[in-house]
């Protein structure tokens, strides 16, 4: 695999409960990049992220994922290369009955953090980089759809991952919100994490136009340059 890429597919067949989702996958996505997947719903973009976080088994093909191979990972190894991937869910999964900091303490705690100094420095680093550092002590119920995203995307962040999945991540947000949670990604994308992105949002693709791919006839494809995006809303 060449040192540049953070995720290279080769020839893969991916499955969802034993059945067929997407047949001889090539994809290659080069460090530091953002590339959406847009698709039709059931289209096999949840499968395909949910492969590369190690959620789904593997078995054809090849797989690497920042550094690890995932047809060849023992269970054992699963929970390092989680630590070098942030996903970012479109129904939040917070903790319901903890707040902002709690949710976030919970991860760290989960990933091996003990410094109680070093776990409040970071919580409160990176709560200011997605500005929410004034809300730390608030119960998930308190904040808007666009407040428990930007949570999200901070614990998301948390252990510093070279790759952040997104999946529908602006799914249940207001367009002004979408835009805001778009502006906040290229931000991160900016510093050099690298995104990919499925997602159903016009808005979105149409205002941060990026390297995209399309789940279709159980196979990824890539969207061309010379390709109109009006050709694709269906995917969309």
């Amino acid at each position: 695999m060449e040192p540049d890429f953070s995720i290279y597919v080769e020839n893969a067949n991916i499955y969802q409960q034993e059945q067929l989702v997407l047949s001889q996958v090539n994809v290659a996505i080069n460090k530091g990049e953002l590339v959406y997947l847009i698709g039709r719903v059931g289209s096999g973009k949840s499968s395909f992220i949910k492969t590369l976080n190690a959620e789904i088994p593997y078995f054809e093909g090849k797989v690497n994922v920042a550094g690890f191979s995932l047809d060849t990972i023992k269970r054992s190894e699963i929970p390092f290369l989680r630590r070098k991937l942030g996903v970012v869910f479109q129904d939040f999964k917070l903790l319901p009955d903890r707040s902002v900091y709690q949710n976030l303490l919970f991860v760290l705690k989960a990933t091996g953090w003990t410094d109680q100094n070093a776990i409040d420095a970071r919580i409160d680093e990176i709560l200011d980089e997605v500005g929410m550092k004034a809300h730390k002590a608030k119960m998930p119920h308190q904040l808007s759809g666009g407040e428990q995203q930007r949570i999200v995307i901070a614990r998301a962040l948390l252990n510093n991952p070279e790759i952040i999945l997104a999946d529908e991540p602006t799914g249940n947000l207001d367009p002004n919100t979408s835009v805001e949670i778009m502006e906040l990604f290229k931000k991160i994308n900016a510093e050099g994490k690298t995104i990919l992105m499925a997602t159903h949002d016009k808005l979105v693709v149409d205002k941060f136009p990026s390297r995209t791919l399309i789940c279709e006839n159980n196979s990824i494809s890539e969207l061309q340059p010379t390709d109109n995006l009006l050709d694709f809303r269906e995917f969309l």
